[in-house]
């Protein structure tokens, strides 16, 4: 359970969201059916970490400035041809993950598990589906809205610096 929720929420966090999902295994063991344990642990974690995110978003709060000039100045390089280089770097790929994390927090619950799932954890569209509890057109459409989504914000975000 920890492994899974340790993919999808923040470490501070990982204690609580592990409990909570331990806690809805717990109370819905009479409705386990004969099948993998292991699957079923995983979706109730993995639905768990969601709900996290859901909450996350109702009550976000943003500050004024949100990147700092070292994450403005790695974004602007990320957008440039050299991008390919500097992201093979470990401390770029930090400042990358962070500036990801950022943008992710702006999309609902629901988009950003999906987009984790597909494209960070290399799940399948139909894995994702079942994971979710959603159908495979459903995921498809959520995952375009939500790099359309992304394509958005990181184009305002250069937009509101000036950048060409």
């Amino acid at each position: 359970m920890a492994g899974v929720a340790r993919k999808h929420v923040p470490f501070d966090c990982l204690d609580d969201t592990v409990q909570d999902a331990f806690l809805r295994a717990y109370r819905s063991l009479q409705t386990f059916r004969n099948g993998s344990m292991a699957t079923w642990l995983s979706t109730i974690t993995l639905r768990t970490c969601y709900d996290f995110w859901r909450e996350r978003y109702r009550c976000a709060e943003y500050p004024v400035s949100a990147f700092t000039d070292r994450h403005q100045a790695w974004l602007d390089e990320a957008m440039s041809d050299r991008s390919n280089e500097s992201y093979l770097e470990k401390g770029r790929q930090a400042e990358a993950r962070e500036i990801l994390d950022h943008m992710l927090d702006k999309l609902s619950p629901g988009d950003r598990m999906a987009l984790e799932l597909v494209y960070l954890e290399g799940c399948s569209v139909k894995e994702a589906a079942r994971l979710l509890g959603w159908s495979v057109p459903n995921v498809k459409v959520r995952l375009f809205r939500s790099r359309r989504k992304l394509r958005e914000l990181i184009g305002k975000q250069k937009g509101e610096r000036g950048a060409p």
